[in-house]
Parts: C-alpha cells; structure tokens; sequence
C-alpha cells in the first residue's frame, strides 16, 4: 500500500520518483523501453522474475532493465515500512540530454550475457546523492529540468564508477542493443571465464536454483561438474599443444588457484598437469 507518494519529471517522462510503502506492497514494472535505479532508504524490498530472485536491504540498490515483462517487486517483513526512491533511465531522454555523444555505460560490451539487474552494495557516493534527490522532494519549487538534467548526469557519472561498472554498462547498453542469447550460448561463452555458478545464473537471469534444474535438464549434469570437466579438457589439449607455463594455461582455462587446478587434473588424469605434459612429450 502507497502512503505517500512523490515525483519529478523530465520532458514529460516521470524521472525520479519517491514512495513510501506499508506492509504489505507489491510494484510491478510495466513492460517499457527504460531501465530503473531503486535505492531502498527504508525498509527491504525483494525482486523478483520468473525464476530469478534476490533481497536489496537498506542503503543498498537495485539497477533494473525493465524491457521485459514479469518484473515485481515487494516487501519482505510484515511490520516494517518501506521508503525507495526510483531513477529512471528512458532512451529517447538521454539521447535529448547527451545530444553529441551517448556515454561509454550505455554502449555495447562483448560479453554474452543477458544479465537485466544488479544490486549494488552501500555506496557513500550514491547515499550522498539520495540525500541530495531528498533535498528536492522537500523543496520541490527549486527544482527545473536544468536541475534534473545534473541529476540525471550525476547518477550516471556515480554508476560508470562504482566497482560493478562492468555488469551496470551490460544492463544499461540493452536500452540501446537488446542482448538475446540463449542459457547455451551463454554457458558455451563463459565457460573458461573467470565466472561460477551464481556469476553465471545471473547472466541468464535465474536465482541459483532455477539455474541449476535449467542446466541439469540441458546438459544432463551439474554446472559445477561440467564446467570443470571442459576447463580440464581444455588445459589438457593446451598442456600437449602450447608452451604456456602451467600457472598461465590454468588461468585461461578459468582456475583462480593453481593448487585447486593441480588437484582436479591429478584427480581426472591420475597425473599432475606438469608430468602429464612430460609423458606426452617421451611419448
């Protein structure tokens, strides 16, 4: 239930919105060409889509493609009240305010990945700017588009440089560039990324689980026994064909820990990766 409920506009388009909820709520997104930045200033909210889910806590935020349909979110505690501020992100907009050159965040990246949310941990630089978006909806008479505008370039320039600019340039760049990809071309692509399980059910938009019975249903295995087995393959074919150091081809075949990559190839080829290679070699 909305209690109280404010916004601002910008070139007819609704631009930054506060509301504050009672228990119990549920929002859902309408199916539109925007993206959306919610920042929970009290209370938690979790998300949710088909079979993808996950809690934003308080101070924390949610950036949210919203092109496709079936996206809610709600309350998580009966008792406590609610408070989210929305920025929202429409194409045609920022084409109006960037009129030489869209920003590097909304451009495509290479990656395969159709990843539509991210969370964003407590950023001081973004709750300074929450706070100053609080300033505004208390004295909304100072408020014009030439103001709006600032703020629609600060959230972005604040976004561009937090420590998931990678992930926020993928989300954002499909207002622009729809990503497509099917669950395989997203696995087949990310396979000797430096990327696990969960990294790789939120690029096909699944909780951990749903992506796990997905996966099992297609490849008849579990992702973690999967992906394994290829990357060792695959340090098997580079171990007899390449000169790489060890610590290298390990690297490229997704392993972070060098011990943890000598033991799986002990464990599937009964032979360290480096004696694996000098047997080939006397062979």
């Amino acid at each position: 239930m909305v209690s109280d409920y404010k916004k601002f506009d910008l070139f007819g388009k609704t631009f930054i919105q506060k509301v504050d909820l009672k228990p119990p709520f549920e929002f859902a997104f309408p199916v539109a060409e925007q993206a959306c930045f919610l920042y929970m200033l009290k209370g938690e909210m979790e998300y949710q889509s088909a079979g993808d889910h996950l809690k934003v806590p308080t101070h924390h935020s949610l950036l949210l493609n919203c092109i496709n349909s079936g996206k809610q979110i709600h309350d998580t505690s009966s008792n406590s009240e609610g408070e989210i501020v929305i920025v929202t992100f429409h194409p045609d907009i920022l084409k109006k305010v960037y009129d030489k050159e869209i920003p590097l965040i909304f451009k495509p990246t290479n990656q395969v990945t159709n990843q539509c949310r991210k969370t964003i941990n407590n950023d001081f630089l973004i709750q300074k700017y929450i706070e100053g978006l609080l300033f505004y909806f208390e004295n909304p008479s100072l408020v014009n588009d030439e103001i709006l505008v600032l703020k629609l370039k600060e959230i972005i320039l604040l976004l561009s440089q937090t420590q998931d600019a990678e992930t926020i340039q993928v989300i954002l760049s499909q207002l622009f560039s729809p990503a497509a990809y099917t669950f395989k071309q997203i696995i087949e692509a990310n396979l000797f990324e430096q990327v696990g399980v969960e990294d790789l059910a939120q690029k096909t938009n699944l909780s951990v689980s749903s992506f796990k019975r997905e996966f099992k249903k297609l490849y008849d295995d579990s992702p973690a026994n999967y992906i394994r087995t290829k990357r060792l393959e695959r340090a098997a074919e580079l171990l007899l064909v390449s000169h790489e150091r060890i610590t290298d081809i390990a690297f490229d075949c997704g392993f972070n820990d060098l011990a943890n990559f000598t033991k799986s190839f002990h464990d599937r080829y009964t032979v360290s990766p480096s004696n694996f290679r000098l047997k080939i070699k006397e062979d």
